[in-house]
């Protein structure tokens, strides 16, 4: 019935669609299984991808040649550029998007793309004989060979669904647990613990009173996620809200703690720390009187609202009396409960950075059953484990992607070497080199490495290459084109920016800060017209570039200096524990965690540079 796949991708949100997308497009046979073929890409949580550093990485699954940029884009209802009054480090898209159009899209494109089969029906185990990965087990016992399983299985193993005294098993809300992967995997060896996340209610849009909130616009000049032009920019964009808690809705809220689940120990699970929920805010922060809430829109036409900030898992009551006491939502309906949800995942420090894990060969964890929460972690992270199946069946080179090299690289060495205690979230602060990893330059770092794979078209590394030349050709030109005082010099007291003397170059011009290209642009003629033949992309750019030129050559120094580390392989059956001299700690988190590179060992907590001393002497010998 079934033909031997390349590769079987258990589940089909965030993590299992990039996988299967990324394998089948580099060629490999692909089988895409999942409970309900329609609720493919489904936004479990908030209707939006992108924000601080999430939209760095759809801007890098997007150069390497991945869809969720695409996808966003295809179902953008409003795009906002976050932390535009920072450095461009800091820079991050994010879009708000409409829920049902963002599945669609993603279903469109994974039935339009070669080699992706589908199956639907809950998958209860591994295929597993005489301790060699074979395939994968249906629930009514039908077995399926693959050379290689990537398991993207999200919140749905053992999920176990709060909503205040009552709990039921779910992998989300109206959708079953699955069932038998953890038990299975536990026997074979493998280290499960338990984490929890939940989500808002959902109101009634027409039921609020928008007058009482504060208006959030998008962009004026909204851009996009993909480099490809195959997507464009919104014209129009749907509004969102902003309005806040107060004592009165917090009162309400502590009425029901003796009924939460968070409080009264049934929930075990660890939650997330940078999204925590309504009550735990309360308890967390008495001292504040009001909480931000962003009413979100669900989509173009639907009255659905997401209640951002309001996410609860006590009692359906609570929640709704409370919820009526917010500005605003005094007569809210109420479509449905928020809730919380625990489920199994395991401590990524069991796998390579490829994300095949190290007990079993071709096997390989994407998502939150890593650890890690958010669509865009997860899609990031089933980019590279479908990319890494499908070399591995081709018997390639593995793919892999440095700190230095993106953000995808820092959230996976990170997860193997430090591990993670609390569902994992991506920030800029976590990546070294964020001057290196901007949202504007993901192509000229990736869509090299991603055509070099078979995964980015040929278009899309043209479009990098004709960027890049057009870059270097404009800083170039600014460099050599010389500015005298009577034409600029107006134009910097308008801007209250000190007066030249003699003439100066454009470029160095560009580099004082309170001074733009857009600036050069208004008040200076000639230049006007030769930069109009630029791109808005390029223009942006080349200014990056040039006020920036000094601090990036630094962190690319130091790149260079770490690099050597990096390029110090050890070898994979490294026995640590045959050397007395380390210590224990070393030891044991090394002989874990198999570090590839010195580099990597270097990062791992515990080992100290005593023992990357030792470990060097022993490879020396």
């Amino acid at each position: 019935m079934f033909p031997i796949y390349d590769v079987i991708v258990v589940g089909a949100g965030h993590a299992g669609c990039e996988a299967a997308h990324a394998a089948a497009k580099m060629g490999s046979k692909v089988l895409l299984c999942t409970m309900n073929m329609n609720t493919i890409a489904q936004m479990s949580c908030n209707p939006a991808m992108g924000g601080v550093a999430k939209g760095q990485i759809v801007r890098e699954i997007d150069a390497l040649g991945g869809m969720s940029g695409i996808i966003s884009d295809k179902s953008m209802i409003q795009f906002r550029m976050l932390n535009r009054s920072k450095g461009p480090a800091m820079w991050s898209p994010r879009s708000q998007n409409d829920r049902m159009k963002f599945a669609e899209e993603w279903r469109l494109a994974l039935e339009s793309t070669p080699n992706v089969d589908f199956w639907q029906e809950m998958i209860s185990g591994l295929l597993v004989k005489n301790g060699e990965l074979k395939g994968v087990r249906t629930s009514i016992g039908l077995e399926i060979q693959a050379k290689s399983v990537v398991l993207t299985n999200g919140t749905f193993l053992n999920g176990l669904i709060h909503i205040g005294e009552k709990q039921f098993g779910g992998g989300r809300t109206g959708e079953a647990a699955a069932r038998g992967i953890t038990e299975q995997l536990v026997e074979l060896g493998f280290e499960a613990g338990r984490m929890k996340t939940g989500t808002p209610p959902r109101v009634d849009g027409r039921s609020l009173d928008y007058s009482k909130m504060e208006v959030q616009y998008g962009d004026e000049n909204p851009e996009k996620f993909s480099y490809l032009d195959s997507t464009t920019p919104l014209k129009e964009q749907r509004t969102c809200w902003i309005t806040y808690t107060n004592k009165d809705v917090h009162s309400s809220l502590e009425e029901g703690f003796d009924r939460s689940p968070m409080f009264n120990g049934r929930i075990q699970g660890l939650g997330p720390r940078y999204c925590p929920s309504i009550e735990d805010k309360i308890n967390r922060f008495a001292e504040r009187d009001r909480h931000q809430i962003f009413v979100e829109p669900e989509g173009w036409n639907t009255v659905e609202m997401y209640i951002n900030g309001f996410s609860t898992s006590l009692p359906e009551d609570v929640q709704y009396k409370a919820l009526r006491k917010i500005a605003g939502f005094e007569n809210a309906k109420m479509f449905r409960p928020g809730y919380a949800i625990e489920y199994d995942f395991f401590p990524p420090t069991q796998l390579k950075l490829t994300l095949e894990t190290q007990l079993m060969e071709n096997l390989y964890f994407a998502g939150q059953i890593n650890g890690t929460t958010g669509y865009e972690e997860a899609a990031c992270q089933g980019l590279i484990a479908g990319i890494n199946a499908s070399l591995k069946s081709k018997e390639k080179d593995p793919f892999l992607l440095k700190r230095s090299d993106a953000y995808i690289g820092v959230l996976i060495d990170d997860l193997i070497n430090k591990g993670t205690e609390e569902p994992y979230r991506m920030f800029t602060s976590r990546a070294e080199f964020r001057l290196l990893l901007r949202q504007d330059n993901a192509d000229l770092r990736l869509t090299k490495k991603g055509h070099e794979i078979g995964l980015a078209s040929h278009e899309r590394l043209e479009k990098m290459n004709n960027k890049k030349e057009k870059t270097a050709k404009l800083i170039n030109e600014l460099k050599q084109k010389r500015l005298a005082p009577e034409t600029v010099n107006e134009g910097l007291v308008k801007i209250g920016s000190a007066q030249i003397k003699e003439k100066i170059t454009a470029e160095k011009l560009l580099k004082r800060p309170q001074l733009g290209i857009g600036d050069l642009k208004s008040f200076h003629i000639e230049l006007n017209e030769y930069l109009s033949n630029y791109t808005t992309e390029v223009l942006e750019q080349a200014e990056i570039q040039i006020k920036y030129d000094s601090y990036i050559e630094k962190e690319q120094q130091m790149v260079d200096k770490l690099s050597n580390m990096e390029n110090f392989k050890i070898p994979v059956k490294f026995d640590y524990l045959a050397i007395p001299a380390l210590s224990a700690e070393g030891k044991q988190k090394l002989n874990k965690i198999r570090p590839e590179t010195m580099g990597q060992a270097s990062r791992i907590s515990g080992v100290t540079p005593a023992d990357l001393s030792i470990i060097t002497v022993y490879l020396g010998r």
